[in-house]
Protein backbone atom coordinates (compact mmCIF):
# COMPACT_ATOMS: atom_id res chain seq x y z
CA UNK A 1 0.00 0.00 0.00
CA UNK A 2 1.20 3.37 -0.90
CA UNK A 3 1.92 6.17 1.55
CA UNK A 4 0.20 8.40 -0.41
CA UNK A 5 -3.20 5.94 0.43
CA UNK A 6 -2.74 5.64 3.29
CA UNK A 7 -2.03 8.82 4.46
CA UNK A 8 -5.40 9.53 2.92
CA UNK A 9 -7.30 6.71 4.92
CA UNK A 10 -5.76 8.02 8.35
CA UNK A 11 -7.36 11.55 7.21
CA UNK A 12 -10.36 10.28 6.30
CA UNK A 13 -11.03 8.63 9.73
CA UNK A 14 -10.24 11.98 11.68
CA UNK A 15 -12.14 14.06 9.27
CA UNK A 16 -15.42 15.08 10.70
CA UNK A 17 -18.68 16.91 8.67
CA UNK A 18 -17.20 19.88 9.58
CA UNK A 19 -14.35 19.35 7.37
CA UNK A 20 -16.51 17.62 4.76
CA UNK A 21 -18.78 20.67 4.28
CA UNK A 22 -15.89 23.12 4.22
CA UNK A 23 -14.05 21.07 1.69
CA UNK A 24 -17.62 21.20 -0.09
CA UNK A 25 -17.89 25.11 0.27
CA UNK A 26 -14.06 24.70 -1.17
CA UNK A 27 -15.21 23.14 -3.66
CA UNK A 28 -17.86 25.88 -4.95
CA UNK A 29 -15.31 28.55 -4.88
CA UNK A 30 -16.32 30.01 -1.89
CA UNK A 31 -12.92 32.16 0.28
CA UNK A 32 -15.17 33.46 2.71
CA UNK A 33 -17.89 32.68 5.40
CA UNK A 34 -19.92 35.78 6.46
CA UNK A 35 -20.52 34.90 10.12
CA UNK A 36 -20.45 35.02 14.08
CA UNK A 37 -18.63 31.83 14.94
CA UNK A 38 -21.74 29.24 14.07
CA UNK A 39 -21.74 26.77 13.54
CA UNK A 40 -18.75 26.68 15.30
CA UNK A 41 -17.36 23.55 13.92
CA UNK A 42 -17.58 24.63 10.35
CA UNK A 43 -16.28 27.60 11.26
CA UNK A 44 -13.14 26.45 12.87
CA UNK A 45 -13.11 23.70 10.32
CA UNK A 46 -13.00 26.52 7.37
CA UNK A 47 -9.22 28.12 7.56
CA UNK A 48 -8.11 24.76 6.79
CA UNK A 49 -9.95 25.32 3.23
CA UNK A 50 -8.61 28.33 3.06
CA UNK A 51 -11.74 29.87 3.82
CA UNK A 52 -11.51 33.01 5.88
CA UNK A 53 -14.45 34.14 7.97
CA UNK A 54 -15.88 37.56 7.87
CA UNK A 55 -17.28 38.64 11.36
CA UNK A 56 -20.82 40.85 10.98
CA UNK A 57 -22.21 41.65 14.10
CA UNK A 58 -25.52 41.66 13.10
CA UNK A 59 -27.02 38.78 11.05
CA UNK A 60 -29.44 41.25 8.80
CA UNK A 61 -25.98 43.00 8.38
CA UNK A 62 -24.29 39.75 7.44
CA UNK A 63 -26.66 38.84 5.27
CA UNK A 64 -26.21 41.73 3.25
CA UNK A 65 -22.72 41.76 2.81
CA UNK A 66 -23.38 38.70 1.28
CA UNK A 67 -25.97 39.77 -0.95
CA UNK A 68 -23.90 42.47 -2.28
CA UNK A 69 -20.67 40.41 -2.56
CA UNK A 70 -22.98 38.48 -5.00
CA UNK A 71 -23.75 41.06 -6.94
CA UNK A 72 -20.18 42.53 -7.18
CA UNK A 73 -18.43 39.13 -7.49
CA UNK A 74 -20.53 36.95 -9.55
CA UNK A 75 -20.41 33.86 -7.29
CA UNK A 76 -22.42 32.37 -4.96
CA UNK A 77 -21.87 33.53 -0.77
CA UNK A 78 -21.87 31.79 2.36
CA UNK A 79 -23.71 33.32 5.52
CA UNK A 80 -24.05 31.28 8.37
CA UNK A 81 -26.19 31.90 11.60
CA UNK A 82 -27.12 29.89 14.90
CA UNK A 83 -31.01 28.78 14.70
CA UNK A 84 -33.84 30.64 16.85
CA UNK A 85 -33.23 34.21 17.30
CA UNK A 86 -30.05 34.83 15.39
CA UNK A 87 -31.78 32.87 12.35
CA UNK A 88 -34.87 35.76 12.24
CA UNK A 89 -32.58 38.01 11.84
CA UNK A 90 -31.46 36.39 8.99
CA UNK A 91 -34.77 37.03 7.65
CA UNK A 92 -34.96 40.67 6.03
CA UNK A 93 -31.75 40.05 3.73
CA UNK A 94 -32.35 37.01 2.53
CA UNK A 95 -36.14 38.70 1.60
CA UNK A 96 -34.17 41.27 -0.26
CA UNK A 97 -31.96 38.79 -2.12
CA UNK A 98 -35.25 36.78 -2.91
CA UNK A 99 -36.82 39.79 -4.16
CA UNK A 100 -33.86 41.02 -6.13
CA UNK A 101 -32.76 37.68 -7.36
CA UNK A 102 -29.26 37.32 -5.95
CA UNK A 103 -27.96 33.51 -5.09
CA UNK A 104 -27.21 33.41 -1.46
CA UNK A 105 -26.34 30.11 0.42
CA UNK A 106 -27.40 30.71 4.33
CA UNK A 107 -26.22 27.78 6.56
CA UNK A 108 -28.40 27.98 9.54
CA UNK A 109 -27.31 25.90 12.80
CA UNK A 110 -29.78 23.90 14.14
CA UNK A 111 -30.49 21.87 17.65
CA UNK A 112 -29.36 18.29 18.21
CA UNK A 113 -31.03 16.25 16.24
CA UNK A 114 -31.90 14.13 19.24
CA UNK A 115 -33.35 17.09 20.70
CA UNK A 116 -35.59 17.82 17.95
CA UNK A 117 -39.18 18.92 18.75
CA UNK A 118 -38.22 18.87 22.39
CA UNK A 119 -38.27 22.64 22.97
CA UNK A 120 -34.70 22.82 22.88
CA UNK A 121 -32.80 26.17 23.29
CA UNK A 122 -34.08 28.01 20.53
CA UNK A 123 -36.05 25.69 19.02
CA UNK A 124 -37.75 27.06 15.89
CA UNK A 125 -39.71 25.79 12.91
CA UNK A 126 -36.91 27.10 10.38
CA UNK A 127 -39.01 25.86 7.73
CA UNK A 128 -41.71 28.05 7.98
CA UNK A 129 -39.48 31.36 9.04
CA UNK A 130 -37.43 31.25 5.40
CA UNK A 131 -40.45 29.49 3.57
CA UNK A 132 -41.43 32.79 2.29
CA UNK A 133 -37.51 34.18 1.54
CA UNK A 134 -35.93 30.97 -0.08
CA UNK A 135 -36.39 28.93 -2.97
CA UNK A 136 -35.06 25.70 -1.21
CA UNK A 137 -34.67 24.76 2.35
CA UNK A 138 -33.46 21.07 3.82
CA UNK A 139 -32.24 19.79 6.66
CA UNK A 140 -28.95 17.77 6.59
CA UNK A 141 -29.57 15.05 8.91
CA UNK A 142 -27.09 12.51 7.76
CA UNK A 143 -23.06 13.05 7.72
CA UNK A 144 -22.54 11.02 4.67
CA UNK A 145 -25.06 13.15 2.46
CA UNK A 146 -23.51 16.84 3.42
CA UNK A 147 -21.98 16.60 -0.49
CA UNK A 148 -24.91 16.22 -1.67
CA UNK A 149 -26.97 18.86 0.23
CA UNK A 150 -24.35 21.21 -0.02
CA UNK A 151 -24.27 20.94 -4.09
CA UNK A 152 -27.81 20.87 -4.02
CA UNK A 153 -28.07 24.15 -1.98
CA UNK A 154 -25.83 25.98 -4.77
CA UNK A 155 -27.53 24.39 -7.80
CA UNK A 156 -31.17 26.20 -6.43
CA UNK A 157 -29.03 29.24 -5.10
CA UNK A 158 -27.68 29.79 -8.73
CA UNK A 159 -29.93 27.63 -11.31
CA UNK A 160 -32.93 29.69 -13.28
CA UNK A 161 -34.29 32.76 -11.49
CA UNK A 162 -31.45 32.87 -8.77
CA UNK A 163 -32.26 33.23 -4.99
CA UNK A 164 -31.44 32.02 -1.41
CA UNK A 165 -30.93 28.75 -0.38
CA UNK A 166 -31.13 27.68 3.14
CA UNK A 167 -29.19 24.71 4.43
CA UNK A 168 -30.05 23.61 8.41
CA UNK A 169 -27.17 21.43 10.18
CA UNK A 170 -27.74 20.12 13.21
CA UNK A 171 -24.24 20.53 15.29
CA UNK A 172 -23.96 16.31 16.00
CA UNK A 173 -23.83 16.05 12.18
CA UNK A 174 -20.77 18.38 11.82
CA UNK A 175 -19.22 16.47 14.68
CA UNK A 176 -19.34 13.08 13.12
CA UNK A 177 -17.09 11.26 10.87
CA UNK A 178 -18.18 10.02 7.93
CA UNK A 179 -18.22 6.40 6.59
CA UNK A 180 -16.14 7.51 3.91
CA UNK A 181 -14.62 4.75 1.53
CA UNK A 182 -10.98 5.88 1.27
CA UNK A 183 -10.58 5.01 -2.35
CA UNK A 184 -13.81 6.71 -3.33
CA UNK A 185 -13.07 9.60 -5.72
CA UNK A 186 -13.41 13.08 -4.41
CA UNK A 187 -16.01 15.24 -5.61
CA UNK A 188 -14.87 17.75 -8.94
CA UNK A 189 -17.57 19.96 -9.88
CA UNK A 190 -17.79 23.62 -8.40
CA UNK A 191 -20.96 25.15 -8.70
CA UNK A 192 -20.62 28.38 -7.04
CA UNK A 193 -20.56 30.76 -10.04
CA UNK A 194 -24.00 32.51 -11.56
CA UNK A 195 -26.06 31.98 -13.70
CA UNK A 196 -25.07 28.42 -13.32
CA UNK A 197 -26.73 26.79 -16.51
CA UNK A 198 -27.17 29.62 -19.27
CA UNK A 199 -30.72 29.03 -21.72
CA UNK A 200 -31.15 30.84 -25.13
CA UNK A 201 -34.70 31.48 -26.29
CA UNK A 202 -37.05 30.21 -28.58
CA UNK A 203 -35.25 30.98 -32.10
CA UNK A 204 -38.50 31.67 -33.86
CA UNK A 205 -39.12 34.00 -31.14
CA UNK A 206 -36.23 35.85 -31.44
CA UNK A 207 -36.49 35.90 -34.96
CA UNK A 208 -40.05 37.30 -34.36
CA UNK A 209 -38.64 40.30 -31.85
CA UNK A 210 -35.71 40.94 -34.44
CA UNK A 211 -38.37 41.73 -37.41
CA UNK A 212 -40.66 43.73 -33.90
CA UNK A 213 -37.67 45.90 -33.71
CA UNK A 214 -36.18 46.43 -37.39
CA UNK A 215 -39.83 47.68 -38.53
CA UNK A 216 -40.87 49.86 -35.38
CA UNK A 217 -40.41 53.50 -35.94
CA UNK A 218 -39.49 54.29 -32.45
CA UNK A 219 -38.32 51.22 -30.20
CA UNK A 220 -36.70 51.89 -26.72
CA UNK A 221 -34.62 49.02 -24.46
CA UNK A 222 -35.78 49.14 -20.50
CA UNK A 223 -32.87 46.96 -19.42
CA UNK A 224 -33.24 45.89 -15.42
CA UNK A 225 -30.57 44.00 -12.80
CA UNK A 226 -30.92 40.94 -14.49
CA UNK A 227 -28.80 42.36 -17.22
CA UNK A 228 -25.78 42.57 -14.46
CA UNK A 229 -26.83 38.97 -13.18
CA UNK A 230 -26.38 38.06 -16.38
CA UNK A 231 -23.33 39.31 -17.42
CA UNK A 232 -24.89 41.21 -20.34
CA UNK A 233 -23.54 44.28 -20.81
CA UNK A 234 -21.57 43.88 -23.82
CA UNK A 235 -24.43 42.30 -25.47
CA UNK A 236 -26.57 45.27 -24.30
CA UNK A 237 -24.31 47.79 -26.27
CA UNK A 238 -23.97 45.99 -29.22
CA UNK A 239 -27.96 46.54 -29.42
CA UNK A 240 -27.53 49.91 -28.41
CA UNK A 241 -24.71 50.88 -31.04
CA UNK A 242 -27.29 49.66 -34.06
CA UNK A 243 -29.25 52.61 -33.03
CA UNK A 244 -31.47 51.71 -30.48
CA UNK A 245 -31.86 54.02 -27.18
CA UNK A 246 -31.55 52.16 -23.74
CA UNK A 247 -33.13 53.27 -20.81
CA UNK A 248 -32.39 51.51 -17.05
CA UNK A 249 -34.28 50.81 -14.03
CA UNK A 250 -32.77 51.42 -10.84
CA UNK A 251 -31.22 48.54 -10.18
CA UNK A 252 -29.98 48.13 -13.87
CA UNK A 253 -28.28 51.42 -13.56
CA UNK A 254 -25.01 50.94 -15.27
CA UNK A 255 -25.95 48.44 -17.58
CA UNK A 256 -24.53 50.51 -20.47
CA UNK A 257 -22.81 54.04 -19.89
CA UNK A 258 -24.92 57.04 -19.47
CA UNK A 259 -22.69 58.71 -21.82
CA UNK A 260 -23.99 57.24 -24.76
CA UNK A 261 -25.48 59.47 -27.06
CA UNK A 262 -28.64 56.95 -27.37
CA UNK A 263 -28.67 56.62 -23.24
CA UNK A 264 -32.16 58.09 -21.86
CA UNK A 265 -30.95 57.36 -17.94
CA UNK A 266 -32.92 56.15 -15.32
CA UNK A 267 -36.78 55.71 -15.91
CA UNK A 268 -39.39 55.13 -13.26
CA UNK A 269 -40.86 57.13 -10.57
CA UNK A 270 -38.22 60.12 -10.28
CA UNK A 271 -38.49 61.87 -13.37
CA UNK A 272 -40.75 64.87 -12.54
CA UNK A 273 -38.92 67.99 -11.98
CA UNK A 274 -34.80 68.12 -11.80
CA UNK A 275 -35.02 64.23 -12.34
CA UNK A 276 -32.09 63.93 -14.69
CA UNK A 277 -34.65 61.51 -17.43
CA UNK A 278 -37.83 64.17 -16.93
CA UNK A 279 -37.09 65.51 -20.77
CA UNK A 280 -36.65 62.15 -22.16
CA UNK A 281 -40.24 61.01 -20.86
CA UNK A 282 -41.67 61.11 -24.05
CA UNK A 283 -39.19 58.45 -25.78
CA UNK A 284 -40.57 55.76 -23.36
CA UNK A 285 -44.00 57.44 -23.47
CA UNK A 286 -44.33 57.50 -27.29
CA UNK A 287 -42.20 53.89 -27.99
CA UNK A 288 -44.19 51.83 -30.27
CA UNK A 289 -42.02 48.67 -29.42
CA UNK A 290 -40.25 47.70 -26.24
CA UNK A 291 -38.08 45.62 -25.17
CA UNK A 292 -37.88 44.87 -21.63
CA UNK A 293 -34.18 43.19 -20.46
CA UNK A 294 -34.04 41.64 -16.92
CA UNK A 295 -36.92 44.37 -15.63
CA UNK A 296 -39.57 43.05 -12.99
CA UNK A 297 -42.03 45.55 -14.62
CA UNK A 298 -42.54 46.70 -10.63
CA UNK A 299 -44.18 49.82 -9.40
CA UNK A 300 -41.31 52.54 -8.38
CA UNK A 301 -39.37 51.07 -12.07
CA UNK A 302 -42.65 51.96 -14.13
CA UNK A 303 -43.90 54.86 -12.18
CA UNK A 304 -46.96 52.83 -10.52
CA UNK A 305 -47.21 51.38 -14.43
CA UNK A 306 -47.97 54.64 -16.17
CA UNK A 307 -45.13 55.61 -17.10
CA UNK A 308 -44.59 52.58 -19.62
CA UNK A 309 -46.73 53.00 -22.72
CA UNK A 310 -50.15 51.24 -23.05
CA UNK A 311 -50.67 50.49 -27.19
CA UNK A 312 -46.67 49.21 -27.59
CA UNK A 313 -45.73 45.69 -28.54
CA UNK A 314 -43.43 44.48 -25.60
CA UNK A 315 -40.31 41.68 -26.06
CA UNK A 316 -39.63 40.84 -22.60
CA UNK A 317 -36.34 38.76 -22.05
CA UNK A 318 -35.96 37.18 -18.12
CA UNK A 319 -34.47 33.77 -16.66
CA UNK A 320 -38.23 33.40 -15.05
CA UNK A 321 -40.69 32.94 -17.38
CA UNK A 322 -43.34 34.26 -14.67
CA UNK A 323 -42.09 37.70 -14.78
CA UNK A 324 -42.49 37.82 -18.87
CA UNK A 325 -46.20 39.61 -19.31
CA UNK A 326 -46.79 40.13 -15.54
CA UNK A 327 -47.49 43.26 -15.87
CA UNK A 328 -47.83 44.37 -19.74
CA UNK A 329 -48.40 41.26 -22.49
CA UNK A 330 -45.04 40.72 -24.20
CA UNK A 331 -43.73 38.31 -26.40
CA UNK A 332 -42.03 35.85 -24.79
CA UNK A 333 -37.94 35.64 -24.64
CA UNK A 334 -37.04 33.02 -22.01
CA UNK A 335 -33.52 32.60 -21.43
CA UNK A 336 -30.41 33.76 -19.94
CA UNK A 337 -30.33 37.60 -21.03
CA UNK A 338 -26.72 37.63 -22.28
CA UNK A 339 -27.18 34.47 -24.97
CA UNK A 340 -30.31 36.03 -25.88
CA UNK A 341 -29.45 39.51 -26.41
CA UNK A 342 -26.91 37.88 -28.33
CA UNK A 343 -28.99 35.81 -30.61
CA UNK A 344 -31.13 38.87 -31.10
CA UNK A 345 -28.64 41.06 -32.27
CA UNK A 346 -27.22 38.59 -34.62
CA UNK A 347 -30.80 38.07 -36.02
CA UNK A 348 -31.33 42.13 -36.05
CA UNK A 349 -27.83 42.10 -38.20
CA UNK A 350 -29.42 39.80 -40.77
CA UNK A 351 -32.15 42.01 -40.74
CA UNK A 352 -32.52 45.33 -42.86
CA UNK A 353 -31.98 47.74 -39.78
CA UNK A 354 -31.56 51.19 -42.12
CA UNK A 355 -34.39 52.81 -40.57
CA UNK A 356 -32.76 52.33 -37.23
CA UNK A 357 -29.52 53.80 -38.21
CA UNK A 358 -31.29 56.19 -40.50
CA UNK A 359 -33.06 57.79 -37.74
CA UNK A 360 -30.16 57.50 -35.39
CA UNK A 361 -28.62 61.22 -35.95
CA UNK A 362 -31.91 62.85 -35.23
CA UNK A 363 -32.21 60.64 -32.03
CA UNK A 364 -29.03 61.19 -30.49
CA UNK A 365 -29.51 65.57 -30.96
CA UNK A 366 -33.31 64.97 -29.53
CA UNK A 367 -31.30 63.02 -26.33
CA UNK A 368 -28.87 65.76 -25.85
CA UNK A 369 -31.23 68.29 -26.27
CA UNK A 370 -33.48 66.75 -23.39
CA UNK A 371 -29.83 66.20 -21.13
CA UNK A 372 -29.28 69.99 -21.69
CA UNK A 373 -32.95 70.46 -20.67
CA UNK A 374 -31.82 68.74 -17.54
CA UNK A 375 -28.38 70.80 -17.03
CA UNK A 376 -30.83 74.17 -17.25
CA UNK A 377 -33.81 73.05 -15.05
CA UNK A 378 -31.15 72.49 -12.04
CA UNK A 379 -29.67 75.63 -12.07
CA UNK A 380 -33.18 77.36 -11.39
CA UNK A 381 -34.13 74.79 -9.16
CA UNK A 382 -30.91 74.10 -6.84
CA UNK A 383 -28.93 76.70 -4.80
CA UNK A 384 -25.62 75.05 -4.83
CA UNK A 385 -23.74 76.92 -1.98
CA UNK A 386 -27.21 76.22 0.48
CA UNK A 387 -26.43 75.61 3.69
CA UNK A 388 -27.16 73.15 5.30
CA UNK A 389 -25.78 71.12 2.06
CA UNK A 390 -28.19 70.42 -0.57
CA UNK A 391 -27.98 66.18 -0.84
CA UNK A 392 -27.67 67.47 -5.60
CA UNK A 393 -24.34 69.34 -4.48
CA UNK A 394 -22.64 66.59 -2.40
CA UNK A 395 -24.03 64.25 -6.17
CA UNK A 396 -22.34 66.82 -8.35
CA UNK A 397 -19.19 67.14 -6.39
CA UNK A 398 -18.78 63.07 -5.86
CA UNK A 399 -19.66 62.51 -9.17
CA UNK A 400 -16.81 64.50 -10.87
CA UNK A 401 -14.35 62.76 -8.54
CA UNK A 402 -15.76 59.17 -8.72
CA UNK A 403 -13.76 56.84 -10.58
CA UNK A 404 -14.77 54.49 -13.01
CA UNK A 405 -13.69 51.42 -11.04
CA UNK A 406 -15.28 52.24 -8.33
CA UNK A 407 -18.16 50.70 -6.62
CA UNK A 408 -21.05 53.29 -5.74
CA UNK A 409 -23.57 51.36 -3.06
CA UNK A 410 -26.61 53.49 -1.13
CA UNK A 411 -28.91 53.02 1.29
CA UNK A 412 -33.13 52.42 0.60
CA UNK A 413 -35.62 55.40 -0.06
CA UNK A 414 -33.65 58.52 -1.05
CA UNK A 415 -30.27 57.54 -0.82
CA UNK A 416 -31.04 54.93 -3.66
CA UNK A 417 -32.54 57.80 -5.86
CA UNK A 418 -29.58 60.25 -5.31
CA UNK A 419 -27.24 58.02 -6.93
CA UNK A 420 -29.45 56.90 -9.40
CA UNK A 421 -30.12 60.04 -10.82
CA UNK A 422 -27.10 62.77 -9.97
CA UNK A 423 -24.45 60.10 -10.01
CA UNK A 424 -23.30 59.19 -14.50
CA UNK A 425 -22.28 55.53 -15.15
CA UNK A 426 -19.33 56.22 -17.62
CA UNK A 427 -18.77 52.72 -19.04
CA UNK A 428 -20.90 49.57 -19.66
CA UNK A 429 -21.17 47.43 -16.26
CA UNK A 430 -20.30 50.38 -13.90
CA UNK A 431 -21.59 49.54 -10.68
CA UNK A 432 -23.74 51.02 -8.78
CA UNK A 433 -25.62 48.45 -5.85
CA UNK A 434 -28.76 49.88 -4.44
CA UNK A 435 -31.41 47.64 -2.14
CA UNK A 436 -34.26 47.65 -4.82
CA UNK A 437 -35.74 44.44 -4.17
CA UNK A 438 -37.91 45.14 -0.91
CA UNK A 439 -36.00 48.58 0.03
CA UNK A 440 -35.43 48.35 3.00
CA UNK A 441 -33.43 50.94 5.60
CA UNK A 442 -30.02 49.69 6.59
CA UNK A 443 -28.69 47.71 3.68
CA UNK A 444 -26.16 50.71 2.86
CA UNK A 445 -22.97 50.00 5.12
CA UNK A 446 -23.21 46.11 4.85
CA UNK A 447 -24.03 46.38 1.33
CA UNK A 448 -20.69 48.61 1.01
CA UNK A 449 -19.03 45.77 3.03
CA UNK A 450 -20.16 42.67 1.15
CA UNK A 451 -18.64 44.70 -2.31
CA UNK A 452 -15.51 45.70 -0.78
CA UNK A 453 -15.00 42.04 0.19
CA UNK A 454 -15.33 40.38 -3.22
CA UNK A 455 -13.38 43.20 -4.92
CA UNK A 456 -10.50 44.48 -2.19
CA UNK A 457 -8.96 46.69 -5.16
CA UNK A 458 -12.04 48.69 -6.15
CA UNK A 459 -12.69 52.23 -4.34
CA UNK A 460 -16.55 51.85 -2.24
CA UNK A 461 -18.38 54.41 -1.77
CA UNK A 462 -21.57 54.65 0.38
CA UNK A 463 -24.42 56.83 0.57
CA UNK A 464 -26.90 56.84 3.58
CA UNK A 465 -29.39 58.82 5.09
CA UNK A 466 -29.08 59.25 9.12
CA UNK A 467 -31.95 56.99 9.30
CA UNK A 468 -30.66 54.35 7.62
CA UNK A 469 -27.19 54.08 9.22
CA UNK A 470 -28.71 54.57 12.60
CA UNK A 471 -29.26 50.99 11.86
CA UNK A 472 -26.17 49.31 11.34
CA UNK A 473 -23.71 51.85 13.22
CA UNK A 474 -22.24 48.62 15.45
CA UNK A 475 -20.76 47.31 11.57
CA UNK A 476 -18.24 49.85 11.73
CA UNK A 477 -16.29 47.91 14.18
CA UNK A 478 -16.77 44.93 11.24
CA UNK A 479 -15.11 47.11 8.67
CA UNK A 480 -12.63 48.14 11.04
CA UNK A 481 -11.84 44.58 12.44
CA UNK A 482 -12.02 42.82 9.01
CA UNK A 483 -10.10 45.09 7.53
CA UNK A 484 -12.56 46.62 5.16
CA UNK A 485 -12.17 50.26 4.15
CA UNK A 486 -14.99 52.32 2.68
CA UNK A 487 -16.02 55.94 2.04
CA UNK A 488 -19.64 56.41 3.92
CA UNK A 489 -21.41 59.67 3.25
CA UNK A 490 -24.25 60.11 5.43
CA UNK A 491 -27.01 62.62 4.50
CA UNK A 492 -27.79 64.16 8.18
CA UNK A 493 -30.97 66.19 7.84
CA UNK A 494 -32.47 64.99 10.81
CA UNK A 495 -35.51 63.09 9.62
CA UNK A 496 -37.32 60.10 8.37
CA UNK A 497 -36.68 61.98 5.08
CA UNK A 498 -39.11 59.59 2.73
CA UNK A 499 -41.30 59.22 5.33
CA UNK A 500 -41.96 63.17 6.65
CA UNK A 501 -42.63 63.99 2.91
CA UNK A 502 -44.27 61.20 1.31
CA UNK A 503 -47.18 61.77 4.95
CA UNK A 504 -46.74 65.45 3.93
CA UNK A 505 -47.95 64.78 0.31
CA UNK A 506 -50.49 62.44 0.88
CA UNK A 507 -51.83 63.94 4.11
CA UNK A 508 -50.94 67.38 4.71
CA UNK A 509 -49.35 66.81 8.00
CA UNK A 510 -46.90 64.03 9.52
CA UNK A 511 -46.60 61.37 12.01
CA UNK A 512 -44.64 62.60 15.46
CA UNK A 513 -41.51 60.23 15.01
CA UNK A 514 -40.02 61.38 11.28
CA UNK A 515 -37.44 63.56 13.77
CA UNK A 516 -34.49 62.99 14.99
CA UNK A 517 -32.62 64.37 17.95
CA UNK A 518 -29.00 65.94 16.99
CA UNK A 519 -26.33 62.97 16.44
CA UNK A 520 -22.60 63.43 15.05
CA UNK A 521 -21.82 60.29 13.01
CA UNK A 522 -18.27 61.26 12.58
CA UNK A 523 -18.07 60.97 16.34
CA UNK A 524 -19.40 57.75 16.24
CA UNK A 525 -17.21 57.07 13.47
CA UNK A 526 -14.14 57.75 15.36
CA UNK A 527 -15.16 56.22 18.35
CA UNK A 528 -15.06 52.98 16.68
CA UNK A 529 -11.36 53.72 15.34
CA UNK A 530 -12.49 54.48 12.09
CA UNK A 531 -12.28 58.37 10.69
CA UNK A 532 -14.87 60.76 11.19
CA UNK A 533 -15.39 64.04 9.19
CA UNK A 534 -18.30 66.32 10.33
CA UNK A 535 -19.30 68.68 7.17
CA UNK A 536 -21.66 72.07 7.51
CA UNK A 537 -21.32 73.76 4.31
CA UNK A 538 -20.80 72.13 0.90
CA UNK A 539 -17.55 73.72 0.74
CA UNK A 540 -16.00 71.46 3.05
CA UNK A 541 -17.50 68.47 1.57
CA UNK A 542 -15.09 68.09 -1.50
CA UNK A 543 -12.34 68.33 0.25
CA UNK A 544 -13.16 65.46 2.38
CA UNK A 545 -14.16 63.33 -0.18
CA UNK A 546 -11.06 63.48 -2.07
CA UNK A 547 -8.73 62.72 1.07
CA UNK A 548 -11.22 59.51 2.32
CA UNK A 549 -11.09 58.47 -1.42
CA UNK A 550 -6.92 58.27 -0.42
CA UNK A 551 -7.36 56.81 3.06
CA UNK A 552 -6.49 53.15 4.07
CA UNK A 553 -9.08 53.35 6.41
CA UNK A 554 -12.55 53.57 6.95
CA UNK A 555 -14.27 57.27 6.80
CA UNK A 556 -17.22 58.66 7.63
CA UNK A 557 -18.16 61.84 6.32
CA UNK A 558 -21.42 63.32 8.03
CA UNK A 559 -23.44 65.96 6.09
CA UNK A 560 -25.80 68.36 7.48
CA UNK A 561 -28.21 68.47 4.70
CA UNK A 562 -31.64 70.08 4.03
CA UNK A 563 -34.24 68.71 5.14
CA UNK A 564 -36.82 69.77 2.73
CA UNK A 565 -34.55 68.67 0.03
CA UNK A 566 -35.75 65.75 -1.95
CA UNK A 567 -35.19 63.82 -4.80
CA UNK A 568 -38.04 64.88 -8.20
CA UNK A 569 -40.31 62.18 -7.01
CA UNK A 570 -43.27 62.28 -9.68
CA UNK A 571 -45.99 61.85 -6.90
CA UNK A 572 -44.69 64.65 -5.22
CA UNK A 573 -45.16 67.23 -7.82
CA UNK A 574 -47.58 69.94 -7.16
CA UNK A 575 -48.31 69.39 -3.42
CA UNK A 576 -47.76 72.62 -1.74
CA UNK A 577 -47.35 71.08 1.41
CA UNK A 578 -43.97 69.96 0.72
CA UNK A 579 -43.26 74.20 0.26
CA UNK A 580 -42.46 74.20 4.19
Amino acid sequence: MSTAIQLERISSRNETGAHVMAAALARHGVTEIFGQSLPSALILAAPHHGIRQIGYRTENGGAAMADAYARVSGRVPVVTAQNGPAATLLVPGLAEAFKASIPVVAIVQDVHRRHTDRNAFQELDHFALFSGVSKWIRRVSDVDRIDDYVDMAFTRAASGRAGPAVLMVPPDVLDERPELSPDASRRQISLGRYPLDRTVADPARIAEAAALIAGAKSPIVIAGGGVHSSGAVCELARLQDMGIPVATTVMGKGAVAETHPLSVGVVGYFMGRGGRAAHQRDLVTGADVVLLVGNRTNQNGTDSWQLYPRDARYIHIDIDGAEIGRNYEALRLKGDARLTLAALAEALEARDISALTGRRAVLEARLAEGRAKHEAELEGLIDWDATPCRPERLMRDLDAVLPDHAITVADASYSSIWIANFLTARQPGQRFITPRGLAGLGWGLPFALGAKAARPEAPVICVTGDGGFGHVWGELETARRMKLPVVLIVLNNQILGYQKHAELSIFGDHTDVVHFEAVDHAAIARATGCAGVRVESPAGFLPALKDALVSTETTVIDVLTDERAHPPITSFEGKAALDY
